[in-house]
């Protein structure tokens, strides 16, 4: 019987990706095929993970609990545990509907707020001999309890099947709180717990309330009524003589509903959602891990881009001999390109970095084409003054060279970052927007001020 047909059976169809591939491709699930798979290509991800060397020493420690919990996640798939966390805010029985479902009291429960102060768990050895968990964790909104509300979380994260329970109508915290534990997991039961304490016209109600309250986004097979715990209630007895007497009687757990699915699902889709969830917490980290390498990247670029505007912006600005300062500027532009691109592990050679320098630069020029024409006179000017007018055009010139190495280095550096592609729009739709995210004026000013000040710092000619 394939995977898809099970869950069906149980669940409406979109319960798991991974389901729909392994419908595909005709994975037994009494054969277990399916999920096997599926774990076998989380193991090798995680793995792959935690061993890339490409990896900076700085990033890896940057992001140490992240890696930290992709070796719990590897060691859980290796051992083969599934794990089953309850997730709501405080108070609406999440420590006693996992009692219920053990059939004995293994987590604390108490009248009081908050007794559950950190995440536990416990083996459930009604199920797969003892290899799936449940979890229990603190309430999502006690009062100074930050810390434990970020750890629920981490566990709902680490988890692979989430048990969101309430006791009523969903207010506006558990609504934002089940949106992100949506978002975060791909499989999420809705438990409307205490059910007991309402008539059956009332749970009619709420049953139909709450899921419109989530505007379809939770089908209604996954919304499950419980009483885990049920309130003792005084039932009035009459004799044959009109005695009337009371009595405490507490009415019976109700969590059979839930076991059922859980069951179900977990037989169905147990592996499968073991390594769909440690495929996604990979994936998040490996998107994290590229973010934090790009941004050192980044980094770096803009300190060799700077560094080489600079440079620039001198040798034009302050080469006596005139059109000697516009083969400089080429070959600090391709000297830039090289050392960018062995910033972002793609070498260039110099006469790639040079063609890559022409296509920017011709791109530019048509866009910024007064700014290249005010270059060309004052390079002029140099020429017709025999070098006298240095002092008054060579500033100018040498802000505009800055400022065009500047966006021919960002260009550049956009490339290599986009795996040496422009993108839908091309070279001119990038120096486009280059162009548009700068404040050209003030980069000038700038310029001119950097420029003048490496000047002032050099020594007069003949001076030791």
């Amino acid at each position: 019987m394939k995977i898809w047909k099970r869950v069906r059976g149980v669940w409406p169809s979109g319960w798991s990706r991974i389901s729909a591939d392994a419908e595909t491709e005709g994975a037994d699930v009494t054969s277990g095929q399916g999920g096997e798979r599926h774990l076998a290509l989380a193991r090798e991800s995680l793995r792959e993970l935690l061993e890339d060397e490409r990896v900076p020493p700085g990033v890896r420690e940057e992001l140490a609990e992240d890696y930290a919990r992709v070796q719990r996640l590897l060691n859980k798939i290796e051992h083969g545990h599934v794990h089953v966390a309850v997730f709501g805010r405080v108070s609406v029985g999440k420590s006693a509907l996992l009692n219920a479902l053990l059939g004995e009291q293994r987590f604390a429960t108490s009248p009081l707020h908050g007794e559950t102060r950190r995440s536990e768990e416990a083996c459930w050895e009604s199920f797969d001999a003892g290899g799936v968990y449940l979890i229990d964790t603190p309430g999502i909104n006690e009062v100074a309890g930050e810390a434990r509300e970020r750890l629920a979380r981490e566990v709902a994260t680490e988890s692979d099947l989430v048990l969101f329970v309430v006791d009523g109508d969903i207010t506006a915290a558990e609504h934002e709180a089940l949106g992100w534990v949506m978002h975060e997991q791909s499989a999420v039961i809705l438990v409307l717990n205490k059910a007991d304490r309402y008539t059956e016209a009332e749970r009619a109600t709420l049953r139909q309330v709450l899921l419109s309250r989530l505007q379809g986004r939770l089908p209604e097979e996954r919304l499950v009524l419980t009483s885990a715990a049920p309130a003792e209630r005084i039932r009035i007895r009459v004799d044959a003589q009109g005695h009337e007497t009371e009595e405490r009687v507490c009415p019976p757990v109700d969590v059979d509903e839930l076991k059922l699915r859980l069951w179900a699902v977990l037989e169905a889709e147990g592996k499968t959602l073991a390594a769909l969830n440690a495929g996604l917490f990979a994936g998040r980290l490996s998107e994290r891990v590229a973010e934090r390498i790009l941004a050192t990247k980044q980094a770096i670029g803009e300190r060799v881009i700077r560094l080489y505007c600079l440079s620039k912006g001198v040798a034009v600005g302050f080469n006596p001999i005139p059109g000697a300062d516009l083969v400089a500027a080429v070959m600090l532009d391709v000297g830039m390109v090289v050392h960018l691109s062995r910033v972002y592990g793609m070498p260039f050679s110099r006469v790639e970095a040079g063609r890559l320098v022409a296509v920017i630069s011709a791109q530019l020029a048509a866009l910024m084409g007064t700014a290249w024409t005010l270059n060309l006179v004052a390079g002029l000017l140099k020429l017709g003054s025999g070098g006298l007018s240095t002092l008054a055009t060579g500033t100018a010139q040498g802000a505009v060279a800055y400022f065009a190495t500047y966006v021919v280095g960002r260009a550049a550096e956009r490339y290599l970052a986009a795996g040496k592609s422009w993108g839908e729009g091309g070279p001119k739709r990038m120096v486009r927007e280059i162009l548009d995210s700068l404040d050209r004026d003030s980069m000038l000013r700038e310029a001119r001020v950097e420029i003048m000040a490496r000047l002032k710092g050099r020594k007069p000619a003949g001076e030791k």
